[in-house]
């Protein structure tokens, strides 16, 4: 990609304004839509939200390209490979109250080149594009660049969480390059291509049908804590004047299509606008925390969230849990048992979860749906509850993460039949042993 060399780099801020130009003077000084942009390039205008959306909650971008997008040839439908996007009764197979998880995806073998699209693999979800509500859970396992493909998704925005290998993105607003324990927001309908510069890499995608993420209201916590909009850093304009025998694909209405290209969509020589792709590293979030006697619920780990129509409900938390210090006395310090009108699904980036010391691993999953009761597993249960809560403890080498919704998460039918679905998850809770005596308090 061409950038001038001041250029490099990231801005910051989440849903904020920005300008970023990789030539002087190809952003305009005061029209969106000039009759001649400057340097002969196309304006064009990228809207994630209705035109009439209040202007807090308005986002677009207005693009100064080489080429517009309308430019390419017609779509034809492909194969979807492992991709669900329809969670209404997926497969006529009803969805389990029991608690599930699995083991981490396994990567590609040499001999079976598998690029960032065509290794999704869709784990569960809810709700359906067509009705721009609900979100639905991919796992990805990938050893091969895009090269010559480009991909975009009409469907929804991607949350993008690495587990293991980096991802060099590029996009139409410039590159983002994530590692694990970082993650990115893609824009529904922004084009991209990844790379991947460890030659494989797997992780996880939550593809948002719905309203668009933001950062949380804080509330009583004041003006700091939790995730920093500074933070999160979009691209500076760089571009691809490129012409050749391409393909795009997108994601649309639930399928994949693709559609011939004769130069590279990653054209856009400026832009401005707050609607763009971001990166944030996770190791950033400021963790908030209880430091009396009692435990506080897993809303204080809040990055983002996309609210639905009713108050105080959301339609997609994306939760972390990032090493932090437990200090409150006498109270029990991991997360306690529960049941929850939310569905969860985690994941483990890195190290371990403090509420499974075992079977529980970076790359796995686990998805626990309404009501389904789960918590701390016995040795864990057993060593908190004798634990000396005088003492502060510094929970360290971890990062998960948990997608929450108020909808029901309906795995797929060949994640249900996968080979890494554990089959005795169960077990976990066995060793649970009785301790109630009437007669003791």
């Amino acid at each position: 990609m061409n950038a001038s060399t001041e250029q490099r780099g990231y801005q910051s801020g989440f849903g904020n304004e920005f300008a970023s130009e990789a030539l002087p003077g190809a952003l305009p000084a005061h029209r969106n839509s000039p009759q001649r942009p400057a340097y002969g390039l196309y304006a064009e205008q990228l809207s994630g939200t209705a035109f009439s959306a209040p202007r807090s909650q308005n986002r677009r971008a207005w693009l100064y390209r080489i080429r517009p997008a309308a430019m390419h040839g017609a779509f034809e439908r492909i194969g979807n490979g492992r991709i669900v996007s329809r969670f209404d009764r997926i497969d006529d197979i009803p969805t389990p109250p029991n608690q599930l998880r699995w083991d981490p995806l396994p990567l590609p073998p040499a001999d079976m080149p598998t690029d960032f699209i065509d290794g999704w693999f869709t784990m569960a979800g809810n709700g359906s594009p067509e009705t721009q509500n609900g979100n639905a859970i991919h796992l990805y396992a990938a050893n091969r660049p895009m090269g010559k493909r480009f991909f975009y998704c009409a469907d929804g925005e991607l949350l993008i969480v690495p587990q293991q290998g980096r991802l060099h993105i590029a996009t139409e607003f410039g590159i983002i390059d994530i590692a694990p324990q970082e993650i990115a927001v893609m824009p529904r309908g922004v084009r991209f291509r990844v790379d991947l510069p460890d030659g494989a890499a797997r992780g996880y995608i939550c593809e948002n049908y719905g309203a668009l993420l933001r950062l949380p209201d804080l509330g009583v916590i004041g003006a700091n804590g939790l995730a920093h909009a500074r933070d999160f850093l979009t691209p500076h304009a760089a571009y691809e004047d490129r012409e050749g025998d391409f393909t795009l694909t997108a994601k649309f209405g639930g399928n994949l299509w693709s559609a011939r290209i004769g130069h590279s969509p990653l054209d856009v020589v400026a832009w401005h606008g707050n609607y763009a792709p971001c990166k944030y590293d996770l190791r950033n979030f400021s963790p908030v925390g209880s430091i009396g006697n009692d435990h506080p619920d897993p809303s204080i780990f809040l990055v983002l969230h996309a609210p639905s129509d009713t108050p105080g409900v959301d339609t997609l938390d994306f939760v972390v849990f990032p090493p932090r210090w437990l200090v409150a006395e006498d109270t029990f310090r991991p997360p306690w048992f529960h049941r929850n009108v939310a569905s969860e699904f985690m994941g483990l980036i890195h190290g371990c979860y403090d509420a499974k010391s075992e079977g529980f691993t970076p790359g796995g999953a686990s998805l626990h749906n309404c009501m389904s009761g789960h918590g701390p597993d016995a040795a864990t249960f057993d060593k908190a509850s004798s634990a000396d809560t005088r003492t502060p403890h510094k929970i360290e080498h971890t990062m998960a993460f948990m997608f929450e919704t108020r909808h029901l998460i309906c795995p797929t039918g060949q994640a249900l039949a996968s080979a890494q679905l554990q089959p005795d998850y169960q077990a976990c809770w066995n060793g649970l042993q009785k301790h109630f005596n009437p007669e003791q308090q």
